[in-house]
């Protein structure tokens, strides 16, 4: 089977939950406010922290960020794929190019169907944001 890029969980070669480059599903977070599953990995936003927990093929490590440290959100539903940024103190803010969207290890990419979800985590965050 291929495994392609948008294909999460299963037995159809996706990625499974866990572990660094194993993204985790939304009842890996009962805590979390909101519960992103995105391409390139999950989004759980507490009042406290951001947990991104990446799939398998991801370059970045799965990261957790104190929301003391969080400065804003970039953010960009783009045509077909989106993009959520957390900007945090100590972390240079990728701007990607003019044909290409930002890539560091604070962004995650959404297709179409997960622009609400983004949009909601995208407010929960702001509103716990310390700028």
């Amino acid at each position: 089977m291929v495994n392609l890029p948008w294909r999460t969980g299963g037995s159809d070669g996706g990625d499974s939950g866990g572990g660094k480059g194993g993204a985790t599903a939304a009842e890996d977070h009962p805590d979390a406010i909101v519960v992103c599953e995105f391409q390139d990995g999950t989004l759980a936003v507490y009042a406290d922290r951001v947990e991104i927990h990446r799939v398998d093929r991801s370059r970045f490590d799965d990261r957790t960020i104190p929301a003391a440290e969080i400065t804003g959100v970039d953010f960009s539903k783009g045509l077909t794929i989106g993009y959520i940024q957390i900007e945090q103190v100590g972390v240079d803010v990728d701007s990607g190019g003019l044909l290409s969207d930002p890539v560091n290890g604070n962004t995650l990419h959404f297709s179409r169907a997960d622009r609400d979800c983004a949009t909601e985590a995208r407010e929960e965050i702001i509103s716990h944001a310390r700028g």
